[in-house]
């Protein structure tokens, strides 16, 4: 540590106590957002207070260390990243003071995300307006400081039209409030002060009326720069939505009051079609005429990315068309917003531009499509075609009634750099996003990106257009701004922030004495390294995935990130963890590599789960590079005790098998507590007891089979040595389905070699199994196991790279999947309890989409499926270790032990896990209570009892 960071973190010690205060390597992550640029910031602190704020300021003034604050990190333009202190207000200042339905207003901490917010105030009725793509993690005090808008902005327009106060400190660690009326100071021994510096704001507005006036404010969209006009006299100097997009370089937000809107009790979604965005553009002004909530446009590229990475169904109720609006109307009556939907319907297709057009009923269509458009950011930059594209002239904004004629110019100057753009957007507010296939390695490249975005901005302000309509300019358009404003407006944008941060230590070379465009580019040239899976790209080029959406740090919906909702940590999410993997391979600020105990430390949590493989939009497969990493930092080296004891368990659990009886007596007293701690495995929880090897002969011998087998069943190692019985119900299952199998017993996928990094045991497991499998035979291979399915799927022939293994990945299928897929169509199964508990196993979620036991059970007649959406938490070998029991069960308190939980005793609810390990959890969290989860095929088996069913 240099000893000017000593000095600032000994002077924060002492003026904050108890504030934590991150610095070296493990801040790596913290060095990006969801932009273009990579600065590694000194330091990272987490406040609790509006105190430690103030402490951290006034420390940093007397350092002369620069201060950035940050909120959910998903920032598209450079503005939360910094060479100083960064300010994580996303960890501790998420409180929501206070929501008041009468007023309209809530109170709350910057750090508040969005959809915490929007929970709150949907119990009265009431929302907030602005709504960002990446509303499940962008936070109130980012938000205010883009200005963000979001996808109904038609209606609510942007952040600053719904601010009433801000609470802020000042760079000399000063407390006020800025609201409608001025600066009034929070400690009124500040009183001087702050009439000082609100004297200096009126004198600078006075003495710059005309160019305020004509410059500012002239399109709905225009963030660029200061909002300085809501400081004119007409206007009222209403100074909290003045400091609205100023992205944190005048002050710092620590708390909003804001004003909330009333939620419409019906809603109306169009889905429009176009051979061209274009011709889409053109409708835009006829679609406004009926006063819309949002008209949202988008391109094939991300379409044709969704459903080649999650699915063809993952995109449902679209037309014919490469190019798409949605149009969302609301009211107070849901068949007169249908009526109006229709009309609009019928005036659109009288004009002659739309391909084809519906109104879409389905409440789940409607999910399915609004995902699509929010995770655009992230599905344009890896397309399916491999292609990476970049930000940096994403947020640009003109006059909607202007959209198509800029759109056609904007395409062209793409053409004449031989660049392409994935366009999507807020059409309805003549804000487009795009992202451009720019190559921001070599010189060369960056050359053309610079003449590029020099042109873009002549280009959108000769439409009467803004740089920025909501993301703010940021490191990557405030170079850009003598483009847009005259040489006195940009004088008047730098003495208002002089006149709040006279030493230019809030986010420098933002907005004000901007850092070049191309300066602190985070792009370099990928080493080459070897590894043992193949990843497209190489290691290096995995790792470069992850370009800083943050859909990872979401709290719902989806799968991922079970570490980060568990602890909140940013290291914790697959995006620090991707960020600290390209901090490694850069060889920067971590040096050493494999043997990163950053790194290592960081991964430790991850629970290999897969789904950010499905859920994060550009596909990082963190389980994939963790092992990876594990096989590599221990290479030569002595593991910890729980990858010999739980990594070579199909082979112990093969051996047990001999002598199973005596063994799981041994298990449970003493003598298994110090096996259990000799191996690092917790004594917390009850050891599974082992079968016999006699025990799956037996209930294979059990099952018939007319004719010839039309499919394998694989008998995996956790099926074979834990719960036999599976197979043999899963034989009954198959033949009823009018698909007999045969078994197909001894052989294994690898999986806890891999989960364990142990990648050279795993490969040749591996290539012992797929030469069994891969012997002429092109029937399906169905596994019981979700886990072991996966690792066969996807796991096998990225490891081994063999046209063997791809052949029998190729034949892999979940039970779920082999039921859904070849059943025959005439299948009835037994009689189905009418409500079912539901844990999904991660890996199935993850590697299986489109083939779901909810869907599945739902089209058998299960009439209530309860889906406890998220990991397990056990996760394999992750929760027997005993240094992360306490994180297993926190993440089982997401989402499946609440469901546990409202079960009544004695098991009268069915509960179904197809994973051995979501079984051995369910029976940890409620098996004294008599609750027994069942595998599908114990759910349909035609020999056994008909299950009880909840009442």
């Amino acid at each position: 540590m240099s000893e000017p960071l000593a000095g600032l973190t000994a002077r924060l010690a002492e003026t904050a106590p108890g504030l934590r205060v991150e610095t070296g390597p493990g801040t790596g992550p913290y060095a990006y957002d969801a932009s273009n640029y990579r600065v590694p910031p000194q330091a990272v602190a987490f406040p609790r207070s509006a105190d430690d704020v103030c402490a951290v300021l006034r420390a940093c003034r007397e350092a002369g260390a620069p201060v950035t604050a940050r909120g959910g990190g998903t920032s598209m333009a450079g503005n939360a990243v910094g060479s100083g202190v960064v300010l994580d207000f996303s960890r501790h200042m998420n409180r929501i003071l206070d929501v008041d339905p009468a007023a309209g207003t809530a109170r709350v901490e910057a750090g508040v995300v969005l959809d915490a917010l929007r929970g709150a105030a949907a119990g009265h009725g009431l929302t907030f307006g602005p709504d960002p793509s990446s509303h499940s993690r962008c936070t109130l005090g980012g938000m205010i400081g883009n200005d963000a808008c979001g996808n109904r902005s038609v209606r609510h327009g942007r952040t600053s039209g719904h601010i009433e106060a801000l609470e802020i400190v000042t760079a000399d660690g000063v407390r006020a409030v800025a609201d409608s009326a001025g600066l009034h100071p929070v400690d009124p021994a500040d009183a001087e002060r702050v009439a000082r510096l609100e004297a200096g704001l009126r004198r600078l507005i006075g003495d710059n009326l005309s160019p305020i006036r004509t410059e500012l404010g002239r399109i709905p969209r225009q963030v660029s720069g200061y909002q300085l006009h809501h400081l004119l006299p007409e206007n009222g100097f209403d100074m909290a939505r003045a400091l609205v997009g100023t992205e944190g370089t005048c002050v710092v937000v620590t708390a909003a009051t804001v004003r909330l809107v009333a939620t419409a009790p019906a809603s109306a979604l169009l889905t429009l079609g176009y051979d061209d965005v274009v011709d889409a553009a053109e409708d835009v002004p006829e679609i406004l005429r009926r006063s819309p909530t949002a008209v949202e446009g988008m391109d094939e590229a991300i379409v044709a990315t969704m459903r080649a990475r999650r699915g063809a169904d993952s995109v449902t109720g679209l037309p014919e068309g490469r190019a798409w609006l949605y149009v969302e109307l609301d009211g107070d009556d849901q068949a007169t917003v249908d009526a109006r939907a229709a009309e609009l319907l019928d005036a659109l297709r009288a004009r002659g531009r739309t391909t084809g057009g519906r109104v879409v009923r389905s409440a789940a269509e409607r999910r399915s499509l609004w995902r699509v458009r929010e995770d655009g950011a992230g599905l344009a930059a890896r397309l399916v075609d491999g292609g990476e594209s970049w930000p940096g002239w994403e947020d640009a904004a003109v006059a909607p009634e202007d959209l198509a004629d800029y759109l056609r110019d904007f395409r062209k100057l793409l053409a004449s750099h031989e660049l392409t753009g994935v366009l999507y957007g807020h059409f309805g507010a003549g804000c487009v996003h795009v992202r451009i296939d720019f190559d921001l390695v070599t010189d060369a490249g960056r050359a053309v990106a610079r003449r590029f975005l020099h042109e873009a901005a002549a280009l959108v302000v000769a439409h009467g257009g803004t740089l920025s309509g909501e993301h703010g300019d940021g490191r990557a358009r405030s170079e850009l701004l003598d483009v847009m404003y005259s040489r006195r407006m940009n004088d008047t944008f730098a003495a208002f922030k002089r006149t709040f941060d006279p030493d230019g230590l809030l986010n420098p070379g933002v907005i004000v004495a901007p850092a070049a465009l191309d300066t602190d580019l985070a792009l370099h040239q990928l080493p080459v390294i070897e590894t043992e899976f193949t990843y497209e790209g190489g290691f290096a080029g995995a790792a470069r995935r992850c370009v800083g959406v943050g859909r990872c740090r979401s709290d719902a919906g989806g799968v991922m990130c079970p570490s980060h909702r568990a602890t909140g940590e940013e290291n914790d999410s697959t995006r620090g963890r991707a960020r600290l993997l390209q901090e490694m391979v850069r060889g920067e600020t971590v040096r050493d590599g494999w043997r990163s105990t950053e790194v290592r430390d960081a991964l430790d949590l991850c629970l290999a789960c897969k789904a950010c493989s499905t859920d994060c939009p550009v596909g990082v497969d963190m389980a994939t590079y963790k092992a990876e990493f594990l096989h590599q930092h221990y290479k030569g080296r002595l593991r910890p005790r729980s990858h010999y004891a739980l990594g070579w368990l199909p082979l112990t659990s093969k051996l047990a098998g001999y002598a199973a009886r005596p063994l799981n007596t041994l298990l449970r007293g003493p003598v298994g507590r110090l096996l259990a701690r000799l191996g690092g495995v917790t004594t917390r929880r009850t050891i599974p007891a082992f079968a016999s090897r006699r025990s799956l002969r037996s209930v294979l011998r059990g099952t018939r089979r007319d004719g010839p087998a039309k499919a394998v069943l694989f008998v995996d190692s956790f099926t074979r040595a834990f719960r036999p019985e599976v197979a043999g119900a899963a034989s009954r299952v198959l033949a009823d389905a009018g698909v007999p199998s045969i078994a197909r017993d001894g052989l294994c996928c690898g999986l806890t070699w891999v989960s364990t990094g142990q990648l050279s045991m795993a490969r040749r497991v591996m290539t012992r199994t797929v030469a069994q499998l891969d012997d002429g035979d092109d029937r399906p291979i169905v596994v019981a196991e979700p886990s072991c399915a996966a690792a066969l799927r996807r796991d096998v022939p990225e490891l081994l790279d063999t046209e063997a293994a791809r052949r029998v990945a190729a034949r892999i299928h979940t039970f779920t999947g082999a039921l859904t897929d070849l059943a025959a169509p005439d299948w009835t199964p037994p009689a189905l309890p009418q409500n079912v508990v539901l844990q999904t196993h991660c890996h199935e979620y993850a590697t299986f989409t489109g083939r779901r036991p909810r869907d599945l059970l739902s089209r058998l007649g299960v009439r209530t499926v309860d889906e406890a959406e998220g990991c397990c938490g056990l996760a394999g070998n992750f929760g027997f270790e005993e240094q992360h029991y306490d994180t297993s069960i926190a993440v089982a308190d997401l989402a499946l032990k609440p469901r546990l939980d409202q079960l009544p005793d004695g098991g009268g609810t069915v509960v179904v896990a197809d994973g051995f390990s979501c079984a051995t959890q369910i029976d940890h969290l409620a098996g004294d209570r008599g609750v027994r989860a069942l595998h599908l095929a114990e759910l349909l088996d035609p020999a056994a009892d008909p299950p009880g069913e909840s009442s």
